[in-house]
């Protein structure tokens, strides 16, 4: 009788099995059943940072065309940052803030250093390009805005995902953009919005899936609203072209996904590598 030993020799070839070897085998047991309206709510992360990048990128040309002034900018992002500051605290009743032990003294001085470090840099900010060609500042830009959209912590544990180095991705981008608007003041401004933005925006979004979805969703679709409002006013096309880009994630990708999850046929068996389960670590020592 074939026995499945390689340390005796058997009167069979080194390939043979019998018909014992397949009653182990097992298909999908690792695999997630998803529902479409759980896909459908995850996905509402990429539709926000998609948005954040299309109000960003429309708020850098209103104020190149001269159609936005620096001031209007800055006192709208200020007043949005403070409802978001309060609306941070009440979602959780300062649960967080007593967790983490950071007042709210320490956050207005990161704030004040923040905005005067900036501030006074910006004129090097504005001249730090100048040696550069218009073209290739978009074009970095753009890959730029495209690497924060890959590397953007969505919520997947993976290796690709790097928060630090899509929010710098992010900045060097606003800083490139800066560079290109009329004044230094105008350079400033960009920077702040684009930390806002990029930065601070996230967090709130995170805090508000986790403590009140049906609130986030109704951020989500209101944002969605405001960044193709706005791009509808610098580009009609683009518009529609970013509507079906965001009906196509949310909706579409995610009947996708569950269409495609019924042919998953994954094998598991006696043929799988074998796994350690015995804690080595005092073979270490």
């Amino acid at each position: 009788r074939w026995q499945k030993v390689l340390y005796e020799r058997q009167p069979f070839p080194d390939n043979y099995v019998d018909q014992r070897f397949l009653e182990e085998l097992r298909k999908n047991v690792h695999a997630r059943r998803y529902r479409y309206r759980a896909v459908v709510f995850q996905s509402g992360a990429v539709v926000q940072q998609l948005c954040s990048v299309c109000v960003f990128v429309v708020t850098w040309w209103y104020m190149d065309a001269g159609m936005l002034s620096p001031q209007g900018l800055f006192g709208a992002a200020l007043v949005s940052s403070l409802l978001g500051y309060i609306l941070f605290d009440a979602v959780d009743g300062g649960a967080g803030r007593r967790e983490s032990g950071r007042t709210r003294w320490a956050d207005l001085k990161s704030t004040l250093v923040f905005a005067a470090f900036t501030y006074g840099f910006s004129p090097v900010l504005k001249t730090l390009t100048e040696s550069i060609s218009t073209d290739t500042i978009y074009a970095m830009s753009a890959l730029m805005l495209l690497g924060h959209l890959i590397f953007f912590d969505y919520g997947a544990n993976a290796a690709i995902v790097s928060s630090t180095l899509s929010l710098n991705m992010a900045i060097f981008a606003s800083v490139c953009l800066a560079s290109r608007l009329p004044r230094s003041l105008h350079a400033f401004v960009m920077v702040t919005f684009a930390m806002q933005i990029f930065a601070l925006w996230p967090m709130l979004q995170k805090k508000l899936k986790a403590r009140t979805p049906r609130c986030y969703v109704g951020v989500t679709v209101l944002f969605a609203l405001a960044a193709l409002a706005g791009l509808a006013t610098v580009s009609s096309v683009g518009a529609v072209l970013f509507a079906s880009l965001l009906l196509a994630i949310s909706c579409l990708c995610p009947y996708c996904l569950i269409r495609l999850q019924l042919l998953k046929d994954n094998i598991h068996g006696p043929w799988d590598e074998a796994e350690i389960k015995e804690d080595l670590s005092r073979f270490l020592m």
